[in-house]
């Protein structure tokens, strides 16, 4: 015993813009429910058309299935029983109604009973039958439900089968009532077939693919730059080397050359140095004096210091992180959200990454968030982040300090770095070197190239000019010869 209600009358619902016509095809009536007047929507078996089931709706907008809901088929389902070219799919029986009536009763449309949170499971029961049309268009609710519950009823479907509809106003009853019938129309025929999000075609791309590629921002080392084809928004770089190898003051040349040559912004995060102290470094790149070491040392007077430091000033050009020993890595990426945003700054140069995890009970897996934040924060804002890590003494081999080589494995936390970094590089110096030259003498290394690959491997070497402070691009040093019993060539060596 189903336990149905009289279905009641078929009249026109003026205040939906419904014609009796409609409600009659569709059967959607107005009865009684307990001495409640209802509007009933008969959900038929689509196999033999006798009413299993009725969604009454109430004045207050309440609801309520009666009847069989076993297979639970949707309203107006017994209609189309040979499938066809499309399909569309609403949230409500009187939207399904109203997409009956403006097309005229001539196209498929119906509507799920259990509400947006049962859409997905009555799709699923329902996927044989829906197969038989070569599309399925989803009309639900512009809300907030709606829009959730399409996308998750669309991955149901096969590639290119499932499109959602978008519309002005919040369903198809709303437009139909204010005069906007031609967009219910229009809607159903350009509905964008579901893709999840992150996928996109050849055809989307297409003006991005035919666009030339850009050379990137240059090295102060043209050098590196003919190597990497310059560095490009959106990527994080990575340094590495041994103490008092010389990668701050790499870094300080950098930042000199992307202030004063090309001109743009830069924010440096010297977690370990004193804002003021760079500064000094800068100023001192800049004019070609050591203002970081005393007067008499330096060769250097306050004349030079406060003209330099007045030159920089004015270009207004760069943004120091001035809270020392603070290492909060949250803290450090809204301070660069606000800097890419407020100051346009692109240039980032932080000093070093493993200050950001050390105050970490677990360090390890602070660098991996940390990393991948950083990696996802350069790309959302279109930055390029430089960062310097200190590296794990090695298990073989000479330390770093003694021009050992860098390694990728010798990052602390090398996993996380060298997955999310676009370019690696490392410094190497024997700073116990005999050899007074070949102590001043540092090896670049390109560790990763994400871009092309070209350049790992490769280096380039500099020398240090104490009187102005400088790095100096130099040739490959010659390999020291350690034979004992070399002579120089011609020279008689039998004994």
């Amino acid at each position: 015993m189903l336990d149905l209600i009289e279905p009641g009358q078929f009249i026109a619902l003026t205040k939906r813009g419904l014609t009796e016509e409609a409600c009659r095809r569709a059967g959607y009536s107005v009865s009684s429910y307990h001495g409640q007047a209802v509007q009933v929507a008969a959900i038929k078996d689509p196999d033999t058309g006798q009413t299993k089931g009725q969604k009454l709706r109430f004045p207050n907008k309440d609801f309520k299935y009666i009847g069989d809901a076993k297979d639970d088929p949707f309203f107006l389902q017994h209609l189309w029983k040979d499938g066809g070219k499309r399909v569309v799919i609403t949230e409500g029986e009187i939207d399904a109604v109203t997409v009956f009536q403006v097309q005229q009763f001539k196209w498929p449309v119906v509507s799920i009973t259990k509400g947006i949170k049962g859409a997905k499971k009555q799709i699923q029961q329902n996927l044989m039958w829906l197969s038989k049309f070569d599309e399925v268009v989803l009309m639900f609710d512009m809300d907030e439900p709606g829009r959730a519950g399409a996308i998750e009823c669309a991955t149901v479907f096969k590639p290119g089968v499932c499109k959602i509809a978008h519309l002005s106003m919040k369903d198809p009853n709303e437009l139909f009532l204010a005069g906007k019938a031609d967009e219910i129309v229009t809607a159903i025929f350009q509905a964008k077939s579901y893709r999840p999000d992150g996928i996109v075609t050849l055809s989307d791309l297409r003006e991005r693919i035919l666009a030339e590629p850009e050379q990137g921002f240059p090295w102060w080392d043209e050098r590196l730059t003919k190597l990497t084809y310059g560095r490009r928004l959106g990527e994080t770089y990575a340094f590495g080397a041994g103490t008092g190898v010389g990668k701050t003051d790499w870094f300080t040349e950098q930042m000199m050359f992307d202030m004063s040559r090309l001109n743009e912004p830069i924010g440096i995060f010297a977690l370990e140095q004193q804002p003021d102290e760079t500064g000094k470094r800068l100023a001192g790149k800049y004019a070609g004096k050591r203002f970081h070491i005393p007067k008499e040392a330096g060769g250097w007077s306050q004349d030079e210091l406060v003209s330099t430091l007045d030159a920089l000033e004015a270009s207004g050009k760069v943004f120091f992180y001035d809270n020392f020993g603070a290492t909060d890595w949250d803290v450090i990426q809204s301070t660069i959200r606000f800097l890419a945003h407020s100051e346009g700054v692109k240039l980032f140069y932080l000093d070093h990454l493993t200050a950001l995890a050390a105050a970490e009970d677990d360090e390890l897996g602070a660098l991996k968030r940390i990393m991948s934040e950083m990696a996802a924060l350069a790309k959302e804002l279109r930055v390029i982040i430089h960062f310097i890590s200190h590296l794990s003494r090695p298990k073989e081999g000479k330390p770093h300090e003694e021009g050992g080589r860098v390694m990728i494995k010798h990052f602390y936390g090398s996993s996380a770095i060298g997955f999310w970094s676009h370019f690696m590089f490392g410094l190497e110096r024997d700073q116990q070197a005999e050899n007074e030259a070949m102590r001043g003498i540092t090896t670049f290394r390109v560790l990763k190239d994400r871009y092309t690959g070209s350049a790992t491997g490769q280096c380039v070497f500099y020398s240090y000019d104490e009187g102005v402070g400088r790095l100096v691009a130099c040739d490959k040093p010659a390999e020291p010869d350690d034979n004992p019993f070399s002579k120089p060539e011609g020279e008689n060596t039998d004994f």
